[in-house]
């Protein structure tokens, strides 16, 4: 029946010892109760073994006297027949578990004497003197002053003992380190002896509690996280699963460098422990999502500090439905849900006005809600129900009052919409499966309301059937299209760029101070009863996050699910089909072929493999029947290879410069081709000559694109050009016509570009590796990126192909919402296309030249030659194949996403092949 939360707040349970408790002793009705004796720091706890006793509790404050018989007191009643007793005398006394009902702790007040007989009579002197000595410290005046004592007196323990290396699992673990540290747990720490082996973590408690020791297998562990406990980096959180919301052990150690230790030794036994999570990784995966909007808030909190550990830093969830009255939940109407955009505080316009001008006549410093949105008391208001010895301990051994019970869900949301100091938000219960914390399953009494009615089940709305039907219905609003789009604009509030400075100013989400992480540093308050009044403050005020985001955080885009039909009222033979029964079909580019390649992409064999130039390869393009294919090289060279004929049918050279890209127009009657010697050529197919010349930069064309009658054009001038091309009549020997439309100027060489689908926003990327995101048609700059350490060597945004049958006409549907760069500095990164803000980043262990991607999937080619397949969520390679002998330069993949070309560096082209 003793758990740590029969103590008080910040204190520790020292030891325990077997006794007897003698009450009415050489009276007629004296009775004795065997039991255990606690010796804690602020208290004496006594626990009978008879559970219909109630546990004892004497606060050493109340202490009168505490003694142990003296060795000349022959006549003593006492001594005479209790051999290694203790007598307390105590003015006030607390009477907890009676008949073993959790209920508010009784209070008996007036002088008391209780005596304890230890089963060793050998350990009353040490008892007693540790007795005296938290005496002493519970009675000095000033808190500060009675944590010092108690530290030096647990301090004094820990130093005494170590670890018992007789608890290794295996006699030949190796010890690789050991300190004294802190287990925690909601409201309480226990102190203890941390050790980690080869193969296992260890926590040893001083005093025995729960059991003797803890053990956790280092192979088992899955995620580690340092944490912030009272403001200061000590702690650290080590998860044995995957998604579980509470963690295997919480540690708190005295020291950040025996944290960042231990971290370090249990890191290693973590598969891709160096690639540790960000909040970036995650985001990737909520957007395509591969994880549930649930899972991504615990993510997120996880990663703000939040633990369920740790009840001033417990997850918070959002409230997610705004309408508890009807007999029907509507997720298809937007007013079934609360305005997402705007903390708890500020959906009530009325209150809002009030709290705005106070908080504009405040002096310094100002702060809009006198209580936060989470903190140790909301959650036990929720919580009551399954953790009613938590809310007793909180709240010194009673509830709270009846009427101010989590009686209503409606009545709640009320209050935290009216209320002038209720602005909660949830936790995640509520959007779970156990439904017990919305049930008086205990039979607890929890008081009567006014009008008489008892606190029983929480009262739920009326499109509720039950508690579980309630859960089912919420979980349904979080993953609902509403809450997925508009669910990034609470994270911006609590998590992100919103959550401080002058834009949380301007979204009425300003908290007190001390709430902030850095909002106080406790390091420099030199006064102990300073530090401890300010700790206790924020710790029971509540804690806001860690700022997670500093822009906007990108939206969840839904996919809109697209079923095209098999079948055409047109019937097509194969004679009347506008491709050869050798080539790709129409059909082949539906979404469920492309999906298919791109699933199967490990499967991609080398087909053929030939060496056409003198140097490296830095351009493929392809005919749309696949029977030609031109290459551009450093060698000066534009080659057109006949794949059908498997040899080289023209080489032709524009000047004595590298060629850097190509491209074909569409109708495949010219290529274009960028050379190092700052011209862009136009040569003609039909007539195998050079058709035209653009000198358009003042330094080497690094990458040409073309789109809608548009060039652009990229160069190592610093520059980006958009030129308007109207093509000249090949038969009558007119030349192009060039218009430049806009020019992008960039503080450095450029790279590589690529545009988007929609061809309204393109993306540079420059030697110096920044990524620059442009509005085309406003020839503006929506973002620059300093996301690389190096030359950005591709970018590409994400694009997926779907074929309508419908009159012999396809489309492509797109996604640009990503964008994919690599460079020199061996990572791959990836950018909401909207936000600028980077959502997932891959490192390689060399650098990647070139790659395709479908969102989810990359297939690169690397410095040395090989071609890696990476599961970007899983941030690993799946697959590697041997490829070219030198870097891989270039990349072409078909529209089926079926067949691949490249080009190295060892001047070879290389056809391969999907074979499933």
């Amino acid at each position: 029946r003793f758990s740590l939360l029969l103590l008080n707040l910040e204190e520790y349970y020292f030891e325990q010892h077997t006794a007897n408790h003698i009450i009415n002793k050489d009276c007629k009705d004296e009775r004795k109760f065997r039991g255990s004796l606690k010796i804690c720091s602020k208290s004496i706890i006594f626990e009978p073994d008879d559970n219909i006793q109630p546990i004892i509790k004497i606060p050493l404050r109340d202490c009168i006297s505490i003694k142990a018989p003296e060795d000349n007191e022959a006549n003593n009643s006492f001594t005479r027949n209790t051999s290694g007793g203790i007598s307390v005398l105590c003015s006030q006394v607390f009477l907890i578990k009676e008949r073993n009902v959790i209920a508010p702790y009784k209070t008996v007040r007036g002088r008391t004497e209780h005596l304890f007989q230890l089963d060793i009579a050998g350990k009353v002197g040490d008892v007693v003197q540790t007795l005296h000595q938290l005496y002493r410290a519970s009675c000095l005046d000033k808190m500060g002053d009675q944590a010092a004592m108690i530290t030096a007196i647990l301090q004094s323990r820990l130093a005494r003992t170590s670890f018992d290396k007789n608890r290794f699992q295996s006699i030949s673990e190796t010890l690789h380190m050991e300190c004294k540290a802190e287990m925690v747990t909601p409201l309480v720490t226990n102190p203890g002896h941390v050790c980690v082996s080869d193969a296992n973590l260890y926590f040893q408690p001083l005093n025995g509690y729960p059991k003797p020791v803890v053990q956790i297998t280092l192979q088992n562990v899955c995620r580690i996280y340092k944490r912030r406990h009272g403001l200061m980096p000590l702690g650290l959180e080590v998860f044995c699963t995957e998604n579980d919301l509470c963690s295997d052990i919480y540690l708190k150690f005295y020291n950040y460098q025996d944290r960042d230790e231990v971290y370090r030794l249990i890191a290693k036994y973590i598969e891709n422990h160096i690639a540790e999570h960000t909040a970036e990784s995650y985001v990737l995966q909520w957007q395509r999502g591969h994880i549930s909007n649930y899972q991504y808030l615990l993510h997120l909190n996880n990663l703000a500090d939040r633990s369920c550990n740790d009840l001033s830093q417990y997850p918070v969830f959002p409230w997610i439905i705004a309408d508890y009255s009807s007999s029907v939940l509507d997720l298809t109407k937007p007013e079934t849900f609360r305005d997402l955009s705007k903390p708890v505080g500020a959906l009530n316009k009325e209150r809002l006005d009030r709290l705005v001008k106070r908080y504009q006549e405040m002096p310094e410093p100002k702060f809009m809600y006198g209580s936060h949105y989470s903190s140790p008391g909301y959650v036990l208001f929720y919580l009551v129900r399954v953790a009613p010895e938590y809310m007793l301990c909180l709240q010194n051994g009673k509830f709270d009052h009846a009427d101010r019970m989590f009686n209503s869900i409606a009545e709640t949301w009320k209050n935290c919409l009216d209320g002038a100091t209720d602005f909660k938000e949830l936790i995640p219960e509520f959007y779970e499966n156990d439904s017990s914390f919305l049930v008086n399953s205990l039979k607890l009494d929890l008081g009567k309301r006014q009008g008489g009615k008892m606190v029983e089940d929480v009262e739920l709305p009326p499109w509720a059937s039950g508690p579980d039907d309630f859960l089912q219905k919420s979980q349904e609003a979080l993953e609902s299209p509403y809450v997925s789009e508009h669910l990034h604009e609470w994270i911006d509030i609590i998590f992100g760029y919103k959550q401080k400075g002058s834009e949380a100013v301007a979204a009425h989400n300003v908290f007190h101070p001390l709430t902030y992480e850095g909002g106080v540093d406790l390091n420099s308050i030199m006064d102990p009863n300073e530090k401890v009044a300010l700790l206790t403050q924020i710790l029971e005020f509540g804690q806001t996050p860690k700022q997670l985001f500093t822009t906007p955080h990108p939206q969840r885009k839904i996919q809109k699910s697209k079923s095209l039909s098999r079948t055409s009222s047109h019937s097509i033979s194969i004679a009347e089909s506008p491709v050869s029964p050798n080539e790709e079909s129409f059909e082949d580019l539906t979404e469920e072929s492309i999906t298919l390649a791109w699933n199967n992409i490990t499967k991609l064999k080398l087909d053929t493999q030939y060496k056409i130039h003198k140097e490296a390869i830095t351009g493929i393009a392809v005919t749309c029947n696949g029977s030609s294919v031109f290459t551009t090289s450093q060698d000066s060279t534009l080659k057109m290879f006949s794949k059908d004929l498997k040899t080289i049918q023209r080489s032709v050279s524009f000047s004595n410069m590298a060629l850097s890209s190509c491209l074909i127009l569409p109708g495949d009657t010219t290529v274009i081709s960028s050379s190092w010697d700052n011209h862009i050529y136009f040569y003609s197919i039909a007539f195998g000559r050079q058709q035209d010349v653009l000198l358009g930069h003042d330094d080497a064309v690094s990458k040409i694109c073309w789109r809608d009658g548009r060039l652009f054009s990229a160069s190592w001038d610093s520059t980006v050009k958009v030129w308007h091309c109207v093509p000249g009549e090949t038969l009558s020997n007119k030349k192009h016509h060039f218009e430049l439309l806009a020019q992008l100027e960039h503080d450095v060489s450029v790279n590589t570009i690529d545009l988007n689908a929609a061809n309204t926003i393109l993306a540079s990327g420059t030697k110096e590796g920044t990524i620059s995101v442009w509005d085309v048609t406003t020839a503006t700059v929506l973002h620059q990126l300093p996301h690389h350490s190096g030359t950005v060597f591709d970018a590409a945004f994400t694009c997926f192909f779907l074929l309508l049958f419908l009159l012999f006409v396809s489309f492509f549907c797109t996604d640009s919402r990503h964008l994919l760069s690599t460079g020199e500095d061996c990572c791959f990164k990836v950018i909401d296309v909207q936000t600028g803000m980077l959502v997932s980043s891959v490192t390689a262990e060399e650098p990647q030249r070139c790659f395709k991607w479908d969102g989810n999937t990359i297939l690169s080619g690397s410095q040395s030659g090989e071609l890696l397949i990476w599961d970007l969520l899983g941030g690993k390679v799946t697959e590697r194949i041997k490829g070219h002998t030198g870097a891989v330069m270039s990349m072409w993949m078909n529209e089926q996403c079926s067949s691949v070309i490249t080009g190295g560096e060892d001047k070879q082209i290389m056809f391969w092949k999907l074979q499933y």
